[in-house]
């Protein structure tokens, strides 16, 4: 597999950037100003998303040795990596801070939860049909169903038609990602249950959830918050799937918390 698609700016300790399904790197372009002058930034675009060609099987151990690879070879160093993950890039990053603990100092983990659907002894999730109809509408019309997914971001925000605009400016900038790729990764997400492993990611760790996020519940954040040994929470009111882009004072502030200032 030829590497995946990182653009990197700034100067200072390496951070890596992962998004969420569906996307690509780009949608972090609003917080690049915020950030240059202080990190070394890594934006990646996981595989079959953005400029990235997909990997096969599509688990979270294959997309995080994935990442793993590529961010070490672009990076040039040995220092440990601050990385935020959104939505399944925080999934990822847990796997990626479970996988190479020496590797990850840092986890700021937006948006993220430990288990995307219901199951009885976990409620604060989406039902699985919900996220299997996504599966069934995209080889029926691929375009409006990832459109109905990020108004699905926005639903509940206070900002939401804003962060639709910018969502839905994104979706497409760098092409279509691999159907293939999007329906694998909703397998991904559907099966994907990492609540009995969460304990043993040591790394210091923030969890930042929007209050009125309907795809990944602020109740899951703050469990995940609970379960982990380093980790502290924050809820930003008002906000739903997507905090960075409709509450961007709220989130640098987290943000700079997270990572000591």
């Amino acid at each position: 597999m030829s590497g995946l698609h990182i653009e990197s700016a700034g100067e200072g300790p390496p951070l890596v950037l992962l998004h969420g399904w569906a996307m690509h790197s780009g949608l972090f372009a609003p917080l690049l100003p915020r950030l240059v002058d202080a990190y070394r930034v890594h934006q990646v675009d996981l595989p079959g998303h953005g400029h990235s060609p997909p990997v096969s099987p599509y688990t979270l151990d294959t997309i995080a040795a994935a990442v793993d690879e590529e961010v070490s070879r672009v990076a040039a160093s040995s220092e440990p990596l601050s990385v935020l993950g959104w939505s399944l890039g925080g999934a990822v990053a847990l796997r990626w801070a479970q996988d190479r603990p020496q590797r990850i100092a840092r986890l700021i983990l937006v948006a993220t939860t430990p288990c995307f659907v219901a199951r009885p002894d976990w409620p604060c999730a989406m039902a699985e049909t919900t996220l299997r109809q996504f599966g069934d509408e995209l080889a029926a019309s691929y375009r409006l169903t990832l459109q109905r997914f990020v108004t699905l971001q926005v639903q509940g925000s206070e900002h939401a038609r804003t962060v639709l605009e910018e969502l839905r400016a994104q979706l497409f900038a760098r092409g279509e990602p691999s159907r293939a790729a999007l329906t694998d990764a909703l397998e991904l997400l559907a099966g994907v249950d990492l609540r009995g492993e969460v304990e043993s990611i040591r790394q210091s760790a923030l969890v930042i959830a929007g209050e009125r996020d309907s795809l990944a519940s602020p109740a899951a954040g703050e469990w995940l918050a609970r379960r982990m040994p380093n980790a502290s929470f924050r809820l930003i009111q008002g906000a739903a799937h997507a905090p960075f882009l409709s509450h961007p004072e709220a989130f640098m502030s987290a943000f700079a918390d997270g990572l000591g200032g």
